[in-house]
């Protein structure tokens, strides 16, 4: 049932046959999918992008062997794991996106079901897990020369911290909020006394026997208060006070959305920031009806997922969820925001429940949500893929465009015959439309600034760039903040539509020139690094990475 491991060199040495045969790629007018790696070792649980373009990938540590071995002929005792317990194997490794390579990386302690986010420096610091895990913390800082690794600290955590959501805060800092019999939050770095707050939410939507509250959605609103979705509602939080500043109804219908009844939800971008009052927007998608868990775990009953969104303006006076119907039921889905605004939901099943063994009849097809179309016609069903990504798949917007695909592990080990969905070890990309060569013309190239240009509060920031074709207005400049992605929610994504103050065309050439103004206090944009884009009717260039501080 466990994957028999391989050498770390002879998947070095496999690599460039990887390659040639590995490059099919399916057109269609809803964009396109790229088998871009059969095999990365691991089975992608948990994905992040780094400011240097390389995206770490990790799953869990005691199921087993995985398909990579770890670096230098490297073993490592595993005494909680029932298969292997010498382990010689990776179960963390480094994508590099530009070469289409992998390198293992090690961890020492499991990190099954964690939780994380970028510091303001680019910094990856990842938290909890499981069993010898659960009160770790570990840090990654991204390098170029391969030899960058994890650092574990212990009991960086006052809890155990295990199906928990991590939020970068307008300090830097990280919040952790609840996690499997956690009903309060804490914070890394720890603060002073006391670190670990009670937050009663969690255990008032807790459902008994199912949870329903796991991963909690949180996003930061621009007031610098905390909105925090578990089940199927809501409530606006002031961490430092430890208030509750506003409650939000219940999603019309009931039905929870939290894990196991995993849908995903996301912040909408934000826009007009210049504005007195700035417009905060929060989608949830998918999901399960209540009891779908239990249905699926004790009676291999597994009921049809739920088929709808729900949107909701958070800062109004009387906020009110609008429910809308998406194309398809999906559990288990991911929401990704891309450059140009619009949210790409991808992943999934169409009935069951999270967990191991509960997903069914998976969802290929990926949909597009158009935020600014009117009801009844914001979605749009894009190219399906062949590889179903089910439990534990993930999706990341890389700095191109494209998105990152990987993931789906269903059961308690590597399991690859006899099973309805084997662990998937492939790795591809999704472009979406923006990227098809028709739209080439259209598409803005960034001449300056150059990537890694460090930028602050509240200034005129000046963009050149090039389009070959027509130019219409407005041109939007867009900033996405990189998000942690597990289990179908991606913490910390942020996507802000920065005012301009002014645009011109350099005589009848291709050149033009934006100015915006950057964000004007953390509590909009925290603190960190950013992947910029310029966007033409729609579509957008390839991004720089912008530092905010």
């Amino acid at each position: 049932m466990a994957a028999r491991a391989t050498t770390f060199y002879a998947l070095l040495l496999i690599t460039s046959l990887q390659l040639l045969l590995t490059c099919h790629v399916s057109f269609a007018a809803g964009g396109r999918w790229k088998l871009l790696l059969p095999n990365v070792g691991i089975s992608a649980m948990h994905m992040q992008l780094l400011r240097n373009d390389r995206v770490v990938m990790f799953d869990r540590t005691n199921f087993g062997p995985s398909n990579i071995s770890l670096p230098n002929g490297n073993c490592r005792n595993n005494p909680q794991d029932p298969v292997s317990k010498i382990d010689c194997t990776a179960h963390s490794i480094e994508y590099d996106v530009a070469s289409n390579t992998i390198r293992p990386l090690t961890v020492q302690s499991n990190t099954w079901c964690s939780s994380g986010s970028v510091r303001p420096d680019g910094v990856l610091v990842q938290t909890g897990g499981d069993r010898d895990g659960e009160l770790k913390a570990r840090i990654f800082t991204p390098c170029n020369n391969k030899k960058c690794d994890w650092i574990e600290i212990n009991n960086g955590l006052t809890k155990r911290r295990w199906y928990s959501s991590n939020h970068i805060l307008p300090d830097g800092k990280q919040i952790v909020i609840g996690g499997q019999g956690q009903f309060n939050y804490e914070f890394f770095p720890k603060t002073t006394s006391p670190n670990v707050i009670a937050l009663p939410f969690l255990a008032e939507t807790n459902d008994r026997g199912e949870e329903n509250n796991l991963y909690p959605y949180v996003f930061l609103n621009n007031d610098g208060n905390l909105f925090i979705f578990a089940n199927n509602r809501a409530i606006l939080l002031d961490y430092i006070k430890n208030t509750v500043v506003k409650t939000y109804p219940a999603i019309p219908g009931g039905d929870p959305r939290s894990y196991p009844s995993t849908g995903s939800a996301v912040l909408l971008p934000l826009k007009n920031l210049e504005a007195v009052k700035i417009d905060a927007e929060v989608l949830v998608c998918g999901g399960a009806p209540k009891g779908s868990y239990l249905l699926a775990f004790r009676r291999k009953t597994f009921v049809k997922a739920l088929d709808t969104c729900a949107r909701i303006k958070i800062n109004d006076e009387n906020p009110q969820w609008t429910v809308e119907k998406m194309p398809r039921a999906r559990v288990m889905g991911d929401m990704t925001l891309l450059p140009n605004g619009d949210v790409l939901i991808i992943n999934g099943g169409a009935s069951g429940s999270a967990a191991w063994e509960l997903g069914r009849e998976p969802v290929l097809v990926p949909d597009v949500y158009h935020p600014e179309n009117p009801v009844n016609s914001r979605f749009e069903s894009l190219n399906p893929t062949t590889i179903p990504r089910m439990y534990h798949s993930t999706a990341v917007l890389l700095r191109d465009g494209r998105v990152l695909v990987g993931g789906s592990n269903p059961h308690a080990f590597y399991n690859f015959t006899n099973v309805l969905f084997p662990t998937e070890l492939s790795l591809e990309a999704f472009s979406p439309a923006y990227l098809e060569p028709e739209f080439a013309k259209f598409r803005p190239k960034i001449q300056s600034p150059k990537s890694q240009v460090m930028i602050t509060y509240r200034m005129d920031l000046k963009l050149k760039f090039k389009v070959a074709g027509e130019v219409k207005g407005p041109v939007k400049v867009t900033m996405v903040f990189p998000s942690f992605t597990t289990h179908s929610f991606s913490m910390n994504q942020r996507l802000l539509v920065l005012d301009n103050v002014t645009f011109k065309r350099s005589g009848k050439s291709t050149n033009y020139e934006v100015q915006v103004k950057t964000p004007r206090s953390v509590n909009i944009a925290p603190p960190g690094y950013y992947m910029m884009f310029v966007v033409n009717q729609n579509i957008p260039s390839e991004g720089i990475w912008v530092r905010l501080q």
